[in-house]
């Protein structure tokens, strides 16, 4: 990778970033993250994914790093640095080096957590492919921890299940608890029937999807009913539409699922429409 990133306080060259291997992020995945999307050079959702990074320290008991106002210039200093216009600020947060692998917590007085910030361009990010021909997924038992409402690094199981789907010929995979969908491996999961729009009610069992609250409320604003439950894989097939909602992915249609067509196994006009309003609403709310 190249580019320049953001290690602990500096900007420095990509090749001379490098974190201890006593980090607990390293040993332990002791740690948080966030991806915010960047849409012609600025910020979209900034506060959601600040709301929802505090959150996530404060459930690990981890603390804020650097006051709100620092991190939002450094994410915008880190962006004007890389010359970029459509891609991603990926931002980490761990527990730090206490030199020593160790279960317990070290001493948050004595040592201080890691903050790392990188960019990520995709400078196809409003012509994305998979907004025009959908996107097909399998489905595979969600093997996660319990605690899927902390955005944490421990990403094994959703890394396993989209390199599994893959190699089934999918796009990514929707992970089933108890015969219910809870969401794909970086992303929320919805159905639409009718004009009801359906997706997972919060709980420990899925993210808080920034995008997610955004398209439930656009859905809202377009009248159609936004309805908040489980859904199983059964009714996902036997749906008119079916859609994924991140932070780069917007909302792509899903158009096969476990190799049975959603619909009419082409994008449908809810999610097309639904796509079109976040890409309006982001052209004037990005920061």
């Amino acid at each position: 990778m190249s580019g320049i990133v953001f290690r602990d306080g500096a900007f420095l060259p990509a090749h001379e970033a490098s974190v201890s291997i006593f980090d607990r992020g390293f040993l332990m995945a002791d740690g948080v993250y966030e991806v915010t999307c960047v849409f012609d050079g600025k910020l979209v959702d900034f506060d959601g994914h600040l709301a929802r990074l505090k959150r996530s320290l404060a459930e690990l008991d981890l603390p804020m790093p650097m006051h709100e106002d620092s991190l939002l210039d450094k994410h915008r200093r880190l962006i004007a640095l890389n010359s970029l216009r459509y891609g991603m600020v990926y931002l980490q947060i761990t527990r730090g080096n206490p030199g020593v692998r160790d279960f317990l917590y070290p001493d948050p007085q004595r040592v201080a957590p890691t903050v790392v910030m990188l960019t990520i361009e995709q400078p196809h990010l409003l012509e994305a492919p998979e907004a025009q021909r959908g996107l097909k997924v399998v489905t595979m038992p969600d093997l996660r921890w319990g605690r899927r409402d902390i955005k944490t690094v421990q990403l094994l199981y959703p890394s396993r299940a989209k390199t599994k789907a893959r190699e089934a010929g999918a796009d990514d995979a929707w992970l089933v608890q108890d015969g219910m969908v809870t969401e794909g491996t970086a992303n929320n999961a919805w159905i639409v029937k009718g004009r009801q729009v359906v997706t997972r009610q919060l709980s420990p069992d899925i993210l808080a999807g920034v995008t997610r609250a955004a398209i439930k409320r656009l859905a809202e604003q377009t009248e159609l009913e936004m309805v908040e439950r489980a859904f199983s894989v059964e009714e996902a097939q036997a749906a008119d539409e079916a859609f994924i909602s991140g932070a780069t992915h917007f909302a792509f249609p899903v158009v096969r699922i476990d190799d049975k067509p959603v619909g009419t196994g082409k994008p449908g006009p809810i999610t097309t429409r639904l796509h079109q309003c976040y890409l309006d609403e982001i052209r004037k709310i990005a920061i």
